[in-house]
């Protein structure tokens, strides 16, 4: 039976209708409303990570950035529990689709930039030209950081998109080989299962990672840009 290797990123559609927004309402459940005066210990958790991670990402904003500071808790939460969700089985991680990563930088970024040139216009415009720049380099440097400028969704969406597709290519190949090399040699199917265990705790940590990188580079744009 031939499997294509891409097939677990192919989004599952039903009656000819994609699940994906289905899938992406998923994860909100996993964060519980609380409904008494005490709360839980997972919800003392979530509570506590929530204040570690804005107290470590909002201290270096002003006032006009720290009004961000619910809509990238929101989104960080979303994409770790989004990427987390990819490790279940029989599951689908949207992550890996380069068209939601984008649709969720570029409005992002956008915001950001906007925000700047509304703030503080000359300080946005003068990252297009740095200081005591020779004259012959001008067009040039101004292409070039334009360039860049518009290059910094791009690089939020493939970066996450390639690291979490990456590690789950990993993962489906030592899986794929460890079945094959139960009917051949046991030892050596052993060592491959014990590989993908620890690879699996890695791609734990990497879906919380890439979610943090993600909302930190968000955070930093919006630095520089209030």
């Amino acid at each position: 039976m031939n499997e294509n290797l891409f097939a677990p990123f192919v989004c599952p559609t039903i009656m000819g209708l994609s699940t994906l927004p289905v899938i992406m309402l998923f994860p909100c459940l996993i964060f519980s409303t609380p409904k008494r005066w005490l709360p839980n210990r997972i919800q003392i958790l979530q509570i506590w990570l929530i204040r570690l991670i804005t107290k470590q990402m909002m201290s270096m904003h002003n006032n006009i950035g720290r009004t961000w500071a619910l809509m990238l808790m929101t989104l960080i939460l979303f994409i770790a529990t989004t990427n987390l969700l990819g490790l279940l089985p029989y599951s689908f991680t949207p992550t890996t689709q380069l068209s939601m990563n984008i649709s969720m930088a570029i409005p992002l970024w956008m915001g950001t930039v906007i925000l700047g040139f509304r703030n503080k216009p000359k300080a946005s415009l003068a990252h297009f030209l740095p200081q005591g720049t020779p004259t012959p380099l001008i067009p040039m440097l101004i292409i070039i950081e334009t360039i860049s400028l518009l290059i910094q969704p791009l690089a939020l969406a493939v970066r996450l998109t390639a690291n979490i597709t990456a590690g789950h290519l990993l993962i489906h190949l030592i899986g794929s080989a460890a079945l094959a090399l139960m009917s051949i040699n046991i030892l050596l199917s052993s060592v491959t299962l014990i590989i993908l265990f620890l690879l699996t705790i890695l791609e734990l940590a990497v879906a919380l990672i890439q979610a943090y990188v993600f909302t930190l580079l968000v955070s930093l744009y919006l630095h520089d840009n209030s």
